[in-house]
This record gives C-alpha cells, sequence and structure tokens, in this order.
C-alpha cells in the first residue's frame, strides 16, 4: 500500500507565505510524476502544479510567478511553496503522485487526504 500524507497548510494573511509538504510512503518502486490539486467550496478541483520525476514543471496561470513546485526523490516528497498568497487561494490542496510499487507492474495514482489552506486577515 502507498499512503501519501501532506503537511504545512494553514491560516495565512494576505502576503504571506505557507510551504506544503506531501510524502509517500509504503512499498515504492518508484515515485513519478506529481503535483497539487486544490478545490474551493462550491468549485471543481483545479491543478495547481505538476512537476515530473525529472523536474519538468507546469503551473496555473493563476500561480505563475508566485507558486514553486519542487520534489525530493530520495524522500519520495514534493512541495509547493507559496507565496502572496491572496484569499482567491483559499481551498482545500491535495497532493497526488503517479507511483510504481513493483518493477514490473504499472503505475497508479494517489492521492492525499488534502490540508487546507486559508488566506483572511
Amino acid at each position: 500500500q502507498v499512503q501519501l500524507v501532506e503537511s504545512g497548510g494553514g491560516l495565512v494573511q494576505p502576503g504571506g507565505s505557507l510551504r506544503l509538504s506531501c510524502a509517500a510512503s509504503g512499498s515504492i518502486f518508484s515515485f513519478n510524476a506529481a503535483g497539487w490539486y486544490r478545490q474551493a467550496p462550491g468549485k471543481q478541483r483545479e491543478l495547481v502544479a505538476g512537476i515530473t520525476r525529472g523536474g519538468s514543471t507546469n503551473y496555473a496561470d493563476s500561480v505563475k510567478g508566485r507558486f514553486t513546485i519542487s520534489r525530493d526523490n530520495a524522500k519520495n516528497t514534493v512541495y509547493l511553496q507559496m507565496n502572496s498568497l491572496k484569499p482567491e487561494d483559499t481551498a482545500v490542496y491535495y497532493c497526488y503522485a503517479q507511483v510504481k510499487r513493483f518493477e514490473f507492474v504499472s503505475e497508479f495514482d494517489y492521492w492525499g487526504q488534502g490540508t487546507q489552506v486559508t488566506v483572511s486577515l
């Protein structure tokens, strides 16, 4: 079994920063593409940022220049540094990862439980 555990959410004032972490544990052969989605109340889940195993990244237009995704392959961990936060960034943030549990099997998508980020005075 594979688990993704997120941490780092919380309450922050507009203009502030937070760093989210997502650590994968369990039976892992390779920790491949990963990233973050978010879902605000009454809205659909949307992609925030993604990163390949090799480090190529992509971002939603709404967070470009403010958020940075990174990863540590040795620790099977992906991070999201969020700067210049705005009230509209308020949402539950979910990490995902494509993981191969064993060498000769297909990879599967795994999701974290979500962490709340609230940007407010």
